[in-house]
């Protein structure tokens, strides 16, 4: 539920911010705005959010670029992206910079609040204060800082949740419909999405190490091994 959520909206439209203000306020949340990427940007960084709604097409920076910059300055807040696009080489391109979900425009509003409701719950939810640890990889979960080999991981929040769950069931095999339950409930996604994220992962997670972690196990899903 958003009732008492922290939304940021970046968005330039102003007929689109009053009717997301309408609809937000009236589930609960408290919103702010910005009519452009700088402005977005720097109240993301100055101030403590639920969630952001971040559309593409802004003056000053797009929202692909502020989705970057974010996560590079270090900010883990989740990231929805309004967008018109919805191509696979698009979705790998938001996924890339940190976007954590998308809807198409023209959305419908019970689909806008059934995926801001998941991105915040997957995120606050329930952050354990303990550390998980699979051969020489590790998740602190207080800090969300992985790490393997003694290496940092830079990963998305989505990212995060996919390993959280791979560790957790290590080193069984955990299903596709079991991983896109654990990141959207019952909101199931475009198969393309949970297959842009693995791709993505699997390149953070083995890409610099001798031997691959992420093992797709056909026709089931996927599993870390040692």
């Amino acid at each position: 539920m958003l009732k008492n959520k922290q939304i940021l909206v970046v968005e330039d439209n102003e007929e689109l911010q009053g009717i997301l203000a309408d609809f937000l306020e009236v589930k609960g949340a408290q919103v702010d705005f910005a009519d452009n990427g700088e402005l977005g940007l720097s109240l993301a960084l100055d101030n403590e959010f639920d969630a952001i709604i971040l559309d593409v097409m802004m003056p000053k920076k797009d929202g692909m670029q502020v989705a970057k910059e974010l996560r590079e300055l270090g900010c883990t807040t989740p990231i929805l992206m309004l967008t018109a696009l919805n191509g696979q080489d698009d979705l790998l391109n938001g996924f890339d910079r940190g976007v954590d979900d998308f809807v198409t425009k023209p959305f419908n509003f019970p689909e806008l609040e059934v995926r801001l409701c998941a991105m915040i719950k997957r995120y606050r939810g329930e952050v354990a204060s303990s550390v998980i640890q699979f051969g020489k990889l590790t998740i602190d979960q207080s800090s969300h800082k992985v790490t393997r080999e003694g290496q940092e991981l830079i990963v998305t929040p989505v990212m995060y949740q996919l390993l959280s769950k791979l560790m957790k069931s290590a080193p069984n095999v955990v299903s596709r419909d079991a991983l896109i339950h654990e990141i959207w409930g019952d909101e199931t996604p475009d198969k393309d999405i949970l297959r842009s994220h693995i791709y993505l992962l699997r390149n953070v997670l083995d890409k610099s190490f001798a031997k691959p972690m992420l093992v797709t196990v056909p026709k089931i899903g996927f599993k870390l091994e040692v």
